[in-house]
């Protein structure tokens, strides 16, 4: 305990104290399941605390050793956990299949890998950390569902006790045998710790003669298969030859099992994270291999430069410009920063930075331009004239020269589109235009965007761009 109060003294050092004081108030009184697969956003809305300072909180509790970071790879269909990792360069490029769903998915960082976290066993040991112990219902909730799914008591009960046929805990070697009697309804015989399923459809005329159904767990996550039966009694034989303990239950594919799937909750995603300054400044090199290509569906960035910058040094030399640009840098950085952005790199005068919505993006961008016109007003002069750039799109995050960078086509349009700007304006696409809550902003700041069309370098069609000023 003194080394964990030493932590905390650490950490209220560079974390938001009513965010260090959710935390150790969790770790002292929290119970185990609550330390298990933190959802940072349930848990900020629950407390009233800030997202972004929740993330960081737990971002830099984990660097001390407070959590463990998990990057959980989901089924988008039951939000099941099909894999875990330890850092995202474990994750895999190949398909992910779900026996439950009897789908597979190629992982994508934009909702499919949730990012949470865990107590560490050196803090504070919990059940969790040992899950061949917990028991079956424990196991489905805290190890096999994501922390995405919003567990009501009176849902879950109902799966337990209206869906479920049979449910059993088989050591490693052992077998069973299972006296059902099947309803004319669709039956998974689902098992969570191999990912293996069995489909029954159960149909047609009801019969009095004993079916029988073998199945076997081990290390292969085996086919998910569907056999079609009568209503009526089944001999059920399960083998076990995995070496762990296997969970398997036999559920009823109706209304209890989809209310419970059908109840979900916002998640951190991996790309959230990877699109969190704090996370970048905090882990750095540490959260991708070098050969790693991820794919993300959607990302926006933002560029900007100083226009005539050569220029400003020449016209009020070294020093002062020096000392102008870095005033521009700092209230572009704390203005990303603000919209829940993060700056992926300084080239120059430039900035390239990117954000979950293009919302964010637009906000940042006009926020910007107030700010160097408030520099200038400052000033007396026009000196700091800024040239924004928007765009949304798919993309894949990479490491070059030992950090997080993004790449793709995504990436050199929006480059290009900063490049059209001439004055204190924001050229933005018609992705960034067209996307839910940007209206609304343009609309309160009374602004009505310029429609043109225009050539981009290296970008073999013409662009329609939208100019904000």
């Amino acid at each position: 305990m003194n080394e964990t109060r030493a932590l905390f003294s650490v950490l209220r050092q560079t974390a938001d104290p009513p965010v260090v004081d959710a935390i150790e108030h969790l770790i002292e009184k929290g119970d185990d399941r609550e330390l298990n697969r933190i959802n940072l956003l349930d848990f900020s809305a629950h407390r009233g605390l800030d997202e972004e300072r929740v993330i960081a909180g737990f971002l830099h509790a984990s660097r001390l050793g407070l959590f463990d970071i998990g990057w959980n790879v989901l089924c988008p269909g039951c939000s099941g956990v099909l894999d875990t990792h330890t850092s995202l360069k474990s994750l895999r490029h190949d398909d992910y299949n779900c026996a439950l769903c009897a789908a597979g998915y190629e992982a994508s960082v934009d909702e499919m890998v949730e990012v949470a976290f865990t107590v560490s066993p050196r803090v504070r040991k919990i059940a969790a950390h040992d899950p061949d112990t917990l028991p079956q219902w424990d196991y489905a909730r805290q190890i096999f569902w994501s922390s995405g799914i919003e567990f009501d008591d009176a849902a879950f009960s109902r799966l337990v006790e209206e869906a479920t046929l049979e449910a059993i805990e088989l050591p490693p070697g052992e077998k069973a045998l299972l006296s059902l009697q099947l309803p004319n309804q669709f039956i998974i015989v689902f098992e969570p710790v191999t990912h293996s399923a069995q489909f029954l459809d159960v149909q047609g005329e009801p019969t009095t003669e004993r079916q029988h159904l073998s199945v076997v767990f081990n290390k292969l996550h085996a086919p998910t298969g569907t056999m079609t039966m009568r209503p009526g009694p089944l001999r059920l034989s399960l083998d076990n030859q995995s070496d762990r303990r296997v969970l398997p239950s036999v559920w009823v594919a109706g209304d209890a099992l989809h209310d419970l799937l059908g109840k979900r909750k916002p998640i951190l995603t991996a790309k959230r994270m990877l699109a969190n300054q704090t996370f970048r400044d905090v882990y750095k090199a540490d959260n991708l291999n070098v050969d790693q290509r991820l794919k993300i569906t959607s990302l926006t960035f933002l560029f900007t430069d100083l226009k005539g910058s050569t220029a400003l040094y020449e016209r009020v030399g070294d020093l002062a410009a020096f000392d102008l640009v870095r005033a521009h840098f700092q209230a572009l950085l704390e203005i990303i920063s603000a919209e829940k952005g993060a700056v992926v790199k300084t080239i120059g005068d430039a900035v390239m930075a990117t954000f979950v919505s293009p919302a964010q993006a637009v906000a940042a961008g006009l926020r910007m331009r107030d700010a160097m016109d408030k520099l200038n007003d400052a000033r007396g002069s026009q000196d700091l004239v800024l040239k924004v750039g928007v765009h949304e799109g798919p993309c894949l995050a990479v490491m070059l020269n030992e950090r997080q960078d993004y790449f793709g086509q995504t990436v050199n349009i929006a480059a290009r589109v900063q490049g059209l700007a001439t004055s204190q304006a924001m050229y933005v696409t018609g992705p960034v235009l067209d996307a839910p809550e940007v209206a609304g902003i343009l609309q309160n700041a009374a602004i009505m965007p310029v429609q043109r069309e225009a050539a981009l370098r290296g970008i073999a069609d013409k662009v329609v761009v939208y100019e904000i000023s």
